[in-house]
């Protein structure tokens, strides 16, 4: 049988009691499989149930609210970065009604389950037969002897039909896509991918951006009507998923929007068919498949909180990106400063391209198809809490750890996360339970990264100071790696969502800058008057820059051209408003061409000067 649902928070607080708890932040109700305390482990989050006395007279009770086949029980001891508490052994009571209860028994009188020898590890046991009630207990009847009674659990159980009971069924979520709901290993989603580039070929292609550690090829399918080519004037959008292995809700979700992808273009659905028409959209489900498949060996409830976290190298791979906030915030702190560090598309340090740098093979990977690849918006996939981080990721302050640090554009990220947070069915539900210490909701399910928590060297930060690109972190699910009998109802979560932020990379203005004959410009850069960040066009010449409704005035540069300006403006409508520039040479740099093409080279203007002064002097 699958969980009851602890974990995924589908068993209530109301749900769940205690013989006794130690203070309200160790309650019955912190008492959830995975739960983590946070630094603080304060009265309000702590990271277990405690019992308030440390003897064999306590208890952890579930109410599943309906006749239940129990089938089994997963324990874990308490979440602590300062002691250490777990149950060595426990008994397992059932009921009906809350007051008789009926121990498990084998031939020999009452099962003692052996418990945990430490605190993060799961540990499953099986009852030896199923058991049909309402109420299940645990009662500890041993623990670690230098700690006390904590426990966090998952109950094993299979809801019993009740046509009758009207509640249940109302809250049973069901989907009517018909996708492949189960949890794929590497082999498995590479046989999907090819099944969705079967059925669809006009519009997908499958391809890799380069290896893992191990090895393992990171497979991406991209859908476009023209698939293998970048339109000219069409943007590019990015999902990415499993950079922590462990994290693999965010993996199944890309798996299942491919799926559903093809399918609706291939019904006519003309939303999708729009979209697809006029984005070209690249789907990168596993970025970790080494760290996957230590978590897919383990199984969805006992790989604890991070198991497959780290690449095989021991790299965390969301935060192993250039620390590029450093550079540029000390340039502009040092107004007299010589090396002057652009608003945009800073270079990565050359310490960081050395063999010797600690850089995960994934991470240059990627790096590389950023840099390939002119995208416009970009979501991480991740897991373990249900909210939308936005940039910057990192403090200012190199003496704080939590501080709100927007980046020149916060008005366009917080729209972009709200975008995203306001069409889940979970986000932005004010009666929503935290998942573990932190309640998002006076963000309205959104959070800037660094009054989080900073983090120097963040993908959303990379990519925002060394591309085009905005790119925010999307927090699926309190549980990491949900039972596959939840990817229904997370796929009815996220899937509106999932379109909604696609739809978003229309918004703001577009165009091309050409020379008067006619040919793109590349790398011209693309200024907006009151926003310190600029950003460049592309080989072709076109351009794509991210903006909230208003009036801008634009202003457009490149080597050798004469700057040019225009006030364009930005509706309410979805799609981007189209903003040309066409700008001619310099004088300079026509005469540059006319001498390099006579085969001399014109002398420059303070050479000149000089000369003039000498022939004054004499």
């Amino acid at each position: 049988c699958p969980p009851l649902g602890l974990e995924t928070l589908k068993i209530t607080d109301f749900q769940l009691h205690a013989s006794t708890a130690k203070r309200y932040g160790l309650g019955a109700h912190r008492g959830r499989l995975n739960i983590q305390a946070g630094v603080n482990e304060n009265d309000f989050y702590d990271g277990a149930w405690c019992a308030g006395r440390n003897d064999p007279y306590q208890w952890i009770e579930v109410d599943a609210r309906r006749l239940t086949k129990f089938t089994g029980v997963i324990t874990q001891g308490r979440n602590s970065l300062w002691s250490s508490n777990w149950v060595t052994s426990y008994r397992v009571l059932v009921s009906n009604d809350s007051h008789a209860w009926t121990a498990v028994r084998n031939e020999s009188g009452d099962v003692i389950f052996e418990g945990n020898s430490e605190k993060e590890i799961p540990v499953l046991n099986m009852l030896p037969a199923p058991l049909v009630a309402r109420y299940i207990r645990i009662n500890p009847r041993s623990w670690f002897e230098e700690g006390g009674i904590c426990m966090r659990l998952e109950i094993l159980g299979c809801p019993l039909p009740d046509p009758n009971n009207y509640y249940h069924r109302r809250n049973e979520m069901t989907t009517t896509d018909n996708l492949d709901f189960k949890h794929h290993n590497y082999k498995e989603m590479r046989q999907l991918m090819k099944t969705v580039n079967k059925m669809c070929p006009n519009i997908t292609r499958i391809y890799n951006i380069g290896k893992s550690h191990q090895g393992l090829k990171l497979y991406a399918v991209e859908i476009s009507d023209n698939p293998g080519e970048h339109e000219v004037g069409e943007p590019e959008f990015r999902y990415i998923a499993g950079a922590h292995g462990n994290e693999v809700l965010g993996r199944e979700l890309i798996l299942l929007l491919m799926q559903f992808m093809c399918q609706e273009y291939l019904a006519g659905n003309p939303r999708i068919v729009h979209l697809i028409e006029g984005t070209r959209i690249h789907l990168l489900p596993s970025v970790n498949p080494d760290g996957y498949d230590k978590a897919y060996k383990a199984g969805s409830e006992l790989g604890g909180w991070s198991l497959g976290r780290w690449t095989q190298d021991g790299i965390d791979i969301n935060n192993n990106f250039p620390d590029l906030n450093s550079l540029l915030w000390e340039s502009e702190d040092q107004k007299k400063s010589k090396k002057k560090v652009p608003n945009h598309h800073i270079p990565i340090p050359d310490w960081y391209l050395s063999e010797n740098a600690t850089v995960a093979v994934e991470t240059r990977a990627i790096i590389a198809w950023m840099e390939k690849i002119p995208f416009v918006l970009g979501g991480n996939l991740q897991g373990g809490e249900l909210v939308v981080a936005y940039p910057y990721d990192m403090v200012r302050s190199m003496w704080k750890t939590q501080d709100y640090t927007p980046t020149p554009d916060d008005h366009v990220f917080r729209w972009l996360a709200y975008s995203y947070a306001s069409t889940h069915r979970l986000m932005t539900d004010a009666r929503r339970r935290a998942c573990h210490t932190e309640d998002f909701q006076k963000e309205d399910g959104t959070v800037n990264g660094a009054s989080w928590h900073t983090v120097a060297g963040s993908i959303n930060d990379f990519s925002y100071l060394h591309t085009n690109c905005f790119e925010l972190s999307i927090y699926v699910g309190c549980d990491k790696y949900p039972h596959e009998s939840e990817l229904p109802e997370e796929w009815e979560n996220n899937r509106e969502s999932l379109i909604v932020f696609m739809e978003q990379v229309h918004r703001g203005i577009k165009g091309i800058v050409k020379d008067v004959h006619g040919k793109g410009i590349p790398n011209a850069v693309i200024s907006v008057e009151g926003v310190n960040h600029d950003i460049r066009t592309g080989a072709d010449g076109d351009y794509w820059r991210l903006l909230n409704p208003g009036e801008y005035v634009v202003g457009v540069k490149a080597e050798g051209y004469t700057t040019a300006s225009k006030t364009c403006e930005v509706g309410y409508d979805m799609g981007a408003t189209q903003c040309d520039f066409t700008i001619s040479k310099t004088n300079l740099a026509r005469i540059k061409e006319i001498m390099k093409k006579f085969g001399k080279q014109p002398i420059s203007l303070s050479v000149r000067r000089l000369r003039q002064r000498a022939r004054q002097w004499r």
